[in-house]
Formats: structure tokens, C-alpha cells, sequence
């Protein structure tokens, strides 16, 4: 590679840099999507802790709806109440409730017929789904933060952020 970049009439210094970077990042790339075990959905139920694709369905909906009963208690609390003392254990449960570690094995591919309101793009968009979940936990660590120093006004805009990542995917990827 250094011999493209210092012999005259080759690429540029700036061209041979962004061509190293570009392949340096490739192979950084490559090994995580190696370690990560959701670079890919489950492929079948084999794969997961469930039974089959319809027991996934049922539990995925059933997280959802606790996840959406625990911002419910954390908007009475911090926005209602305007107390941050019950808020930050619901959060934590929020936090590893919405995991994509917790989340993303019951997405087995293709449980999106009778009986789930998921949307085939899921599986179509899965890179970008599952960015979903790393843009909501980090909506959510902001959100701790905010109750972990007592700043309210913070945490009520955290707390309106999470919702909106919430909805931004149910929008794109739920009937």
C-alpha cells in the first residue's frame, strides 16, 4: 500500500488514506458483525429460547406492552409528580427490557403473518431495525442520566425523547 502512495503518478496521499481507512474499517466491520450476535435475525425458532416463530410473537407483544405500561409509570412520576425517586428503577428494567440483546432473538424471521402486527421490513431493513435499538438504548442511558443527577426538566425531555424512538420504529415497522 505505501508504494501506491509515494511514487509519483499514483494515487494521492489522501486517496491512499481514505483507501486504508476504508479497508481498515472493513476488517474492524467484518469482526464485529462476527461477534455480534444479531448482525443477522434468528433464522428459526432453533436458534432462540422459543419453542416456535408464534410463542416469539406473543412474547415480543407482551415485552411491548409492559415496556409501554412502565413509560406510562415513569411519565405520572417524573412529569405528573415531579418526583425522580421511583423513576430510576424503572428505568433500569426499561433499559434491559428493550435491550436488542433481549429483544431482537424473538424477531426469528419471518414471524410477521396472523397474529403479529410486525412488518415484513423488519427483516428486509434488519441492519437498520436494529440500529433502533442501539439509538433507544442510548435515548434511555440519557434519560438515567438525567434522574441520576436529579435534573427534572432533563428528564421529562429524556423521557419524550424515548417515546419518540419508540414510535419512530413502530411507524416504519408496525401495522
Amino acid at each position: 500500500m505505501r508504494s501506491l502512495c509515494i511514487l509519483p503518478g499514483h494515487i494521492s496521499l489522501f486517496a491512499c488514506t481514505a483507501v486504508a481507512a476504508a479497508l481498515l474499517l472493513g476488517t474492524v466491520s467484518s469482526q464485529a458483525s462476527e461477534n455480534d450476535p444479531w448482525a443477522s435475525p434468528p433464522s428459526s425458532a432453533e436458534s432462540t429460547s422459543f419453542a416456535d416463530q408464534r410463542e416469539a410473537v406473543i412474547w415480543r407483544q407482551d415485552t411491548f406492552d409492559e415496556s409501554k405500561s412502565l413509560l406510562r409509570q415513569l411519565r405520572f412520576d417524573i412529569v405528573n409528580q415531579r418526583d425522580l425517586s421511583a423513576a430510576e428503577p424503572r428505568i433500569d428494567s426499561l433499559r434491559q427490557m428493550l435491550s436488542a440483546d433481549n429483544m431482537l432473538p424473538a424477531f426469528i424471521e419471518g414471524s410477521h403473518g396472523s397474529g403479529s402486527d410486525a412488518r415484513p421490513e423488519i427483516w428486509e431493513e434488519w441492519d437498520r431495525y436494529r440500529s433502533g435499538f442501539d439509538q433507544l438504548d442510548t435515548d434511555i442511558a440519557t434519560l438515567q442520566e438525567a434522574v441520576s443527577n436529579d435534573d427534572l426538566r432533563a428528564a421529562a425531555k429524556g423521557l419524550s425523547v424515548v417515546g419518540e424512538s419508540c414510535k419512530s420504529c413502530h411507524r416504519g415497522y408496525r401495522y
